[in-house]
């Protein structure tokens, strides 16, 4: 069992470290501060609940059992930080959050004070490490602080879950995918935690023993409800960036072609990459320095390459715009050789030849000439010299 909920532990925990990678930035937000919240609670609460932690706690304080108040404290506060994340994701007026925050979070300090207070009240002398819940489930004080912690953890998951159905019907994309995974997670939570743990105390009071619902069934199953929940709340915050570094990997690959092409001209330093720089920032530099060697060989296009070049892909069954993208390339090859030759001396600007293709496209214009001067045969006779052209 200690194997299972430490586990469960480590992925909540490394889960955080992933959020919360920019504290300054993540403080400031109180989505993210809330999400973090969470993961950093459940992964401590997943740590306490573990019967070596148990043991130890016991040990530490001298207290027989003194790990059930601070365990159940623990479960109480985790759900308390859903309520306050389910809070801040669905957004409102800031009076509104800051009123609903509150009142969350005095309603479950009262509930870990009430636990508290019980087990303070209450005999338990004799360590259970295990089934705490269905030894004590007929002792003054334990019992009524077995349930209320279990009342109050099933309220919240009761609240989140329709919270999530009826939102789950109004939003799209990766918001809804992760409503989804929040809503698996808590009927794992709703029926392997709540309704195990309740039918083994019930079973307690009626004279029966289920306690292999509590102590077996019950862990495992939570992990697992866990982790779908803080899957489903990390999702929207970590797919748009995750795919957008993705794409940014794509794009810098696709540019190579591009970049040995004209790097030799370019007078920015040549954009070597850090392992620990991430993927949008190294497409962003590449593209400065792509843009800079461009801007050194404009004065050697030649518009007659490109028209020659153009009307061949036209020939060749290209579209317009395929066309007006490999003319470009076969522009920019030529550029690029007759550049780098001996004789190669400059046109003049005064011809107006520029790359028309990236106009208010950006990475997009970039990659597609990229693309073309890796794979066409135009652009291959231009870079060659085949192109007839005239020099002025």
């Amino acid at each position: 069992m200690s194997l299972v909920v430490y586990l469960a532990a480590a992925l909540l925990a490394l889960t955080c470290v992933l959020l919360f990678r920019r504290p300054r930035s993540a403080l400031r937000n109180p989505l993210t501060a809330s999400t973090c919240a969470v993961v950093a609670i459940g992964a401590v609460c997943f740590t306490c609940s573990a019967p070596i932690t148990l043991a130890t706690v016991n040990r530490l304080t001298g207290i027989p059992n003194f790990g059930a108040p601070l365990t159940y404290g623990m479960i109480s506060a985790y759900s308390c930080s859903w309520v306050v994340l389910l809070v801040q994701w669905r957004g409102g007026p800031p009076a509104l959050l800051r009123r609903m925050t509150l009142v969350g979070t005095v309603v479950y300090g009262l509930l870990i004070v009430a636990i508290i207070v019980l087990f303070t009240l209450a005999d338990a002398g004799t360590e259970r490490l295990r089934d705490l819940g269905t030894y004590y489930a007929n002792t003054p004080y334990m019992r009524e602080m077995i349930v209320l912690y279990l009342v109050g953890h099933g309220a919240c998951t009761l609240v989140m879950g329709v919270v999530c159905l009826r939102w789950m019907r109004e939003v799209t994309g990766p918001l809804r995918t992760g409503l989804r995974l929040i809503v698996v997670g808590l009927v794992f939570d709703l029926v392997g935690f709540e309704l195990a743990k309740i039918t083994a105390v019930v079973a307690r009071w009626l004279g029966h023993d289920l306690d292999f619902l509590s102590t077996t069934l019950a862990p495992p199953v939570v992990s697992v409800g866990a982790l779908f929940c803080s899957a489903g709340f990390m999702l929207p915050r970590l797919l748009p960036p995750a795919i957008t570094h993705w794409r940014s990997l794509s794009d810098y690959r696709t540019l190579t072609p591009l970049w040995r092409e004209v790097r030799w001209a370019a007078t920015t330093p040549k954009p070597e990459p850090s392992w620990w720089e991430l993927p949008h920032a190294r497409l962003q530099r590449l593209e400065v320095s792509i843009h800079d060697a461009l801007l050194a060989l404009t004065p050697h296009f030649d518009d007659h390459v490109r028209r020659i070049s153009l009307a061949t892909a036209i020939h060749d069954g290209k579209t317009p715009r395929q066309a007006r993208v490999i003319a470009e390339a076969a522009m920019l090859a030529d550029a690029a050789r007759h550049a780098d030759s001996p004789d190669g001396a400059p046109l003049g600007t005064s011809s107006g030849c520029r790359l028309r293709t990236l106009d208010g496209l950006g990475t997009r214009g970039l990659v597609e000439l990229a693309q073309e001067l890796g794979q066409s045969p135009v652009v291959a006779a231009a870079r060659q010299g085949s192109v007839a052209a005239s020099r002025e």
